[in-house]
C-alpha cells in the first residue's frame, strides 16, 4: 500500500492541528471514496462536528481531511464575497477540491454554509452515486444565535450585514438528505455523540470496511 503525505496550509480552527501530524505518513483509503457534505446554517457547531468526525474516523484507521468553508475563504476563495452568485462559486469550487480528495482515497469532510439545493445538488452529481453523504444540522435559529461568537447574528438583525444566511437571505433545508442531527436546544447532544451517529451511518452503509 502506497504511501502518503498530506501537507496542510494554515488552519483556522484549533482543533483540528491535531491531525496535522497524525496524518503524515497515514496511508491512503485505496478504495473508499467519499465526501462527508456537512450543512447548516451560522454557529451550529459544525467546524467543531467535523473535527470530532475527522478524530473518530482517524481512529478507525481512514485518512480524512476536513475542508472547511471559513478557511477556504481564507485562500482559495478570497477572491468571493457573498452575492449569490459568489456563494454559487464558493460551493462550486469546495466541490472541486472534495473530489479531487475523493479520487485520491482520502475521505473529504466538507463544512460550510450551503444555503441553496441547486448547490449541494450540483456538487453530488460531481460523485458517483453513494459517495455523496450530505448531513444536515438542523438546529433552529435561536439555539445559532445563543451561541454566536462573532456577534454575526446581531449585525445582521442591525442591518449592518447583508445577505446573512437565515436572517435576510433564504436558507432551503433538504428534501432529501442521507443524515439528519438535531439539535433542539443548549443541552443538545455532544460533537462526539453526533460525530458517533455519523461514524454508525458510514459502518452500516459498508463504507468503512474497506482496509
Amino acid at each position: 500500500m502506497s504511501e502518503t503525505r498530506v501537507f496542510y496550509s494554515v488552519v483556522y480552527f484549533q482543533t483540528s492541528t491535531i491531525f496535522k501530524a497524525a496524518a503524515m505518513g497515514m496511508p491512503r483509503n485505496p478504495t473508499t471514496r467519499l465526501k462527508n457534505h456537512w450543512e447548516r446554517v451560522s454557529s451550529a457547531a459544525q467546524s467543531t462536528l467535523a473535527c470530532a468526525l475527522a478524530q473518530g474516523l482517524h481512529a478507525r484507521g481512514k485518512l480524512t481531511y476536513i475542508l472547511d468553508g471559513d478557511n477556504v475563504r481564507h485562500g482559495l476563495n478570497s477572491d468571493l464575497g457573498f452575492k449569490a452568485e459568489d456563494r454559487a462559486e464558493n460551493i462550486r469550487r469546495m466541490g472541486e477540491v472534495a473530489k479531487l480528495f475523493a479520487d485520491a482515497g482520502v475521505i473529504c469532510i466538507a463544512s460550510l454554509i450551503s444555503p441553496y439545493r441547486k448547490d449541494r445538488d450540483a456538487c453530488r452529481s460531481l460523485l458517483n452515486e453513494g459517495e455523496f453523504i450530505e448531513v444536515f444540522m438542523d438546529a433552529p435559529l435561536s439555539l445559532c444565535e445563543s451561541r454566536d461568537p462573532k456577534g454575526l447574528y446581531k449585525l445582521a438583525r442591525a442591518g449592518k450585514i447583508q445577505g446573512f444566511t437565515g436572517i435576510d437571505d433564504p436558507y432551503e433545508p433538504p428534501l432529501s438528505c442521507e443524515i439528519v442531527l438535531e439539535q433542539k436546544d443548549v443541552n443538545c447532544a455532544s460533537p462526539a455523540t453526533l460525530a458517533g451517529q455519523v461514524i454508525s451511518y458510514l459502518e452500516e452503509k459498508g463504507y468503512l470496511n474497506a482496509s
